[in-house]
């Protein structure tokens, strides 16, 4: 299990020099590749499903390469979340349309699901004086759990929804312009999701982009965050001038399309560990 020792030494590698602490990630992401063969058979089965043009050397690759990635990305909070401002700053490139955000005007922040999703949110929080919320969900182990709440609540004006906060607060925040950083292209189930199409495959997606952006008479900002040898970019992109529409439907199979555009750009850094596939309609076959 996690322990309070362990975030200490996680604490500690953060003041290593980048390159050190990347390679430490990388090291470790190939020894999970190895080792973890439960978690290599999802990432393996989400990127045939995804990827089927490839060869199987070139999805091992793009396999392997993806469990690099998320060994980094882990092992670089400990400099995001306890190093000081000027050290995050000085690694962290925010880019893009950030002016835009200032704008007194409802936002809905889309972030997709890559490794970096928490330096994006970081980036944000700790350079713009606006109101950030985002929805938490909460870790199994109660240790990662409150080290996760405390780094995500470092800077800024921020808040933390809980799931069973429900949707009230969290519309009343978008309308007084409170920014979203919403995390919507994750499998939760059947009982919150629509199946609407994700590389081609039928895919459990829950619409609440479409649905938040309505209830709150938001405009949506896709917000991406790409890992490089020198830390990170956050890109601020052009507001969605088509979204929402009338159609919950025709929005989230949308919202999965421009995210395939996003993927295709970085798709080593996509969350592949994730069970995409896992929830399937009526007589579809198990992916898993």
């Amino acid at each position: 299990m996690f322990s309070a020792l362990g975030l200490w030494l996680l604490r500690g590698v953060g003041y290593l020099p980048l390159p050190v602490l990347r390679a430490l990630g990388a090291a470790l992401g190939l020894l999970l590749y190895a080792v973890v063969a439960d978690r290599r058979h999802v990432v393996l089965t989400n990127l045939r499903i995804c990827f089927p043009a490839l060869s199987l050397q070139a999805r091992a690759a793009l396999a392997r390469q993806s469990f690099v990635h998320f060994a980094q990305a882990w092992l670089d909070r400990s400099w995001l979340w306890h190093r000081s401002p000027a050290c995050i700053q000085s690694r962290v490139q925010l880019m893009g349309d950030v002016a835009s955000l200032s704008q007194a005007q409802p936002t809905v922040l889309f972030a997709p699901h890559f490794v970096g999703l928490d330096v994006g949110w970081t980036a944000l929080t700790l350079s713009l004086p606006l109101h950030f919320t985002t929805i938490f969900t909460p870790q199994s182990n109660a240790t990662v759990d409150a080290w996760v709440a405390q780094g995500r609540q470092r800077f800024g004006h921020v808040r933390l929804f809980r799931r069973e906060d429900g949707v009230k607060p969290i519309v009343s925040a978008l309308r007084q312009h409170q920014l979203l950083y919403l995390l919507p292209d994750m499998n939760f189930g059947p009982s919150e999701s629509i199946f609407v199409p994700f590389y081609g495959e039928p895919a459990a997606t829950v619409p609440s982009l479409s649905r938040f952006a309505k209830l709150g008479r938001a405009r949506v900002v896709p917000v991406t965050t790409r890992m490089t040898p020198m830390g990170y970019e956050v890109t601020v992109h052009p507001a969605w001038p088509d979204f929402p529409t009338d159609d919950v439907s025709v929005d989230t199979a949308t919202m999965n399309l421009r995210l395939q555009g996003f993927i295709d750009t970085m798709p080593a850094q996509y969350f592949w560990v994730h069970k995409r596939f896992k929830t399937r309609p009526p007589g579809a076959p198990e992916r898993y």
